[in-house]
């Protein structure tokens, strides 16, 4: 595992990032090119060698649900191939992912709790909303985090699917 010190090492080979101290000893490195809302690449390194490398251009279920991945024990050539891949993707537009919209689609639906409460899970552009009825509960920005939501509050799908 590398030491805090050599990864602001490796990180700081960038010149495109700039680098914000954050609490408890902590940094952040963030990308000011970024075409994206997102602009923090590195975040929360900490003086133990801990940290979060903000890969938005890998599947969603290999990073956190902010899109990020820890970078406890990457080596120096993971690294940099990391930091590189998440500024290119950064640098990018970001495009609709119509394999990800087929992949969630079977989330969207009626969901019943046990004591037979009905929630629909609809995706309405960009966003995944739960709505009680035609009231809405909670609103999402990914499938996952809705999905996660409902399953956390003791809800299960139910046979019909589409709404």
């Amino acid at each position: 595992m590398l030491t805090f010190e050599e990864k602001l090492r490796i990180i700081e080979t960038f010149p495109e990032l700039q680098r914000k101290d954050v609490s408890l000893g902590r940094v952040n490195f963030h990308y000011p090119d970024s075409v994206q809302e997102k602009k923090i690449v590195v975040q929360h390194l900490h003086p133990n060698g801990n940290g979060f490398v903000y890969a938005g251009h890998m599947k969603k279920k290999d990073t956190d649900r902010k899109g990020f991945i820890n970078i406890r024990n990457y080596d120096e050539a993971q690294l940099k191939e990391l930091i590189q891949k998440s500024m290119d993707y950064l640098s990018a537009p970001a495009v609709e992912i119509e394999e990800e919209d087929d992949e969630f689609a079977r989330l969207e639906g009626t969901w019943v709790s046990k004591e037979k409460q009905e929630l629909s899970l609809i995706r309405e552009d960009q966003l995944w909303n739960v709505y009680s009825g035609s009231n809405l509960e909670e609103c999402f920005e990914s499938p996952i985090e809705a999905e996660r939501y409902l399953l956390d509050e003791g809800f299960r799908q139910s046979r019909k699917r589409k709404l």
